[in-house]
């Protein structure tokens, strides 16, 4: 795939990509828990029972692009989606949002949702143009065991 004057390949991460994928969270400017949910331990079996729910945009070797994608059963969510800031506004973003929907089509899932903080603009920018709906009457609320999970 030829995006941005880039030749970008859209591949499923395996557990050897967890250091770059950190790296990628940290040079995106995401946070993580790295002794929690986001634990190279808890990805990998993430990554057993979805592998095809992990998502990477390499540019040779090298990502630069990720999304984690989960579903309920009912509606598919778009999670941790970072594009390396040196190659964002070439359109891996989109492309990932695309392949993210494609996967969880294969599963039989028709309704794609994202989490995105107020304050980030270009992230709720991004999903608007390709045709999410912000909601403004929901609220989300979350309850959790550890500051980790």
């Amino acid at each position: 795939m030829h995006l941005g004057g880039q030749d970008i390949q859209i591949r499923g991460l395996a557990i050897n990509d967890y250091a770059q994928m950190v790296q990628l969270w940290r040079n995106s400017g995401l946070s993580f828990r790295p002794h929690g949910r986001d634990s190279k331990e808890a990805i990998e079996a993430q990554m057993e029972t979805d592998p095809d729910f992990f998502l990477g945009a390499f540019e040779g070797s090298h990502l630069v692009g990720a999304v984690i994608i989960s579903c309920d059963g009912r509606k598919g969510w778009i999670n941790r989606l970072a594009v390396d800031p040196e190659h964002r506004r070439k359109g891996i973003a989109k492309a990932l949002i695309a392949e993210a929907e494609r996967a969880l089509r294969k599963r039989g899932i028709r309704v794609f949702c994202v989490l995105i903080k107020d304050s980030n603009e270009s992230s709720k920018n991004l999903f608007r143009n390709v045709g999410y709906e912000e909601l403004m009457d929901i609220k989300y609320f979350s309850k959790r065991d550890s500051e980790e999970v």
